[in-house]
């Protein structure tokens, strides 16, 4: 499988130094559609601070993959769903440390989460 970043050179606004515009993926035998997933503990609660649920976001998803033998490195696609603007740098450092150099397709969305205490939900596509 080979995954290659699309980014036009002209007639389009540059992508930045966090995504890409598109990633081209060929040569996969397996998809993994990963439903938003929150920053919940074991037991299903939430901690208070945005960085602690973004931990733990992460930890819950490379879970995830793990259950189907892919790691962070299978992420095509990304979305997160951010309660408030404000959340959109925190978020995108944990984005960073969480797939290295890797840049891919991106998308932050401000919405109103199911319950208040859920600050930031992503979900990812990841292929093998």
């Amino acid at each position: 499988m080979q995954m290659t970043p699309r980014n036009p050179r002209d007639g389009i606004y540059p992508a930045t130094d966090d995504y890409v515009h598109a990633m081209e993926v060929s040569g996969a035998a397996r998809f993994l559609f990963v439903s938003g997933t929150m920053g919940l503990d074991a037991e299903g609660k939430a901690p208070e601070s945005l960085e602690e649920q973004l931990s733990l976001i992460w930890s819950n998803i490379r879970r995830i993959l793990a259950e189907a033998n892919m790691t962070t490195d299978n992420i095509a696609r990304l979305t997160s769903y951010l309660r408030n603007a404000s959340y959109a740098e925190a978020n995108q450092t944990a984005r960073i440390e969480a797939l290295g150099d890797r840049r891919i397709p991106t998308t932050a969305i401000v919405a109103e989460t199911l319950v208040p205490e859920w600050l930031v939900e992503i979900e990812v596509i990841a292929v093998a």
